[in-house]
């Protein structure tokens, strides 16, 4: 079981980044999916949230309105749109299953620049 994020990098205070991240699971299809991030002295924490097959997703309170999550099963692929980018949103983001049981995998950078 592998998951491999990708997509970060340094952007400016309202631009947008997409972020993806691929499983190498073959029962990719019946996990809930979360993409949580880090940021530098904090705990890492969920950002949002999709099922399994795509129809219900959660966010959190600060990235609500401005960043989007979405799965492509036959792709094992689940992103992260993320839009109206603020500096608050530097961190190492990861993804996992909701329950946090795969093995996580090196995370992306996101660098808001103010």
């Amino acid at each position: 079981v592998q998951l491999v994020e990708s997509g970060g990098g340094l952007v400016q205070a309202g631009g947008s980044l997409r972020l993806s991240c691929v499983a190498s699971i073959r029962t990719f299809n019946t996990y809930d999916m979360c993409w949580f991030r880090q940021a530098p002295g904090k705990e890492r924490e969920v950002v949002a949230r999709i099922s399994w097959g795509g129809g219900r997703t959660y966010y959190a309170d600060s990235v609500k309105g401005r960043f989007t999550i979405s799965r492509d099963n036959a792709k094992n692929t689940v992103y992260l749109q993320m839009n109206s980018l603020k500096p608050e949103d530097t961190a190492v983001y990861y993804c996992n299953s909701d329950s946090q049981k795969l093995p996580w995998g090196q995370g992306t950078q996101v660098t808001v620049s103010s």
